[in-house]
């Protein structure tokens, strides 16, 4: 006896494999695409297949952008004195939806990655300042030492992002490394 519904189970497995997507989210997306409004259904796949066929890492940051340059590369008013190091394209999508950051970005997607001559050229394009927004572990404080050794020699200033306890979070619900960065970056009040 065949399954009959496979096509839309395998719909819900689709959508799983989305990030913060469990079973529950997935079966109700897929329901409500497929019997509820099927017209947001095709909205969303066609959507998906413009993105796909028209998106691609900007030749010069890594982040997103339909053409070679992104819209903030190509964009002559921005800080060009400033790079921010992040570690996906979708961090610039945040610090831009707030209009946190005038400046350039870099897109360090992994070590493998990582072109330390790229790297290099813009910051020898005049780059006074490097601020590494990446999240708060061992691994990248390796990775942040690592590129400041490397571009030591352009006489740039390396700044991070401050780390520590959120608003609003109880301390019994804060990770050992955060708490102890928070101590150790105590100010005055």
């Amino acid at each position: 006896m065949k399954h009959s519904l496979e096509k839309f189970n395998r719909l819900v497995d689709a959508l799983q494999e989305l990030p913060s997507i469990g079973k529950k989210s997935a079966t109700r997306i897929a329901y409500h695409m497929v019997m509820q409004e099927s017209f947001v259904g095709m909205k969303i796949s066609h959507a998906i297949e413009d993105a796909l066929g028209s998106l691609r890492k900007c030749r010069v940051c890594g982040g997103m952008s339909e053409d070679e340059l992104c819209f903030i590369c190509s964009d002559e008013s921005r800080n060009s004195e400033q790079l921010c190091i992040l570690e996906n394209a979708k961090d610039i999508l945040l610090l831009e939806e707030n209009a946190l950051f005038d400046g350039k970005y870099f897109v360090l997607e992994s070590l493998e990655e990582l072109s330390i001559t790229h790297l290099e050229n813009m910051v020898k394009a005049g780059v006074k300042e490097v601020i590494f927004a990446l999240t708060p572990s061992i691994a990248n404080d390796a990775v942040i030492l690592y590129i400041e050794d490397k571009l030591t020699p352009f006489k740039v200033h390396f700044s991070k992002i401050a780390q520590g306890v959120p608003t609003g979070v109880s301390l019994e619900n804060i990770d050992v490394l955060s708490l102890t960065r928070a101590l150790e970056d105590r100010v005055k009040v």
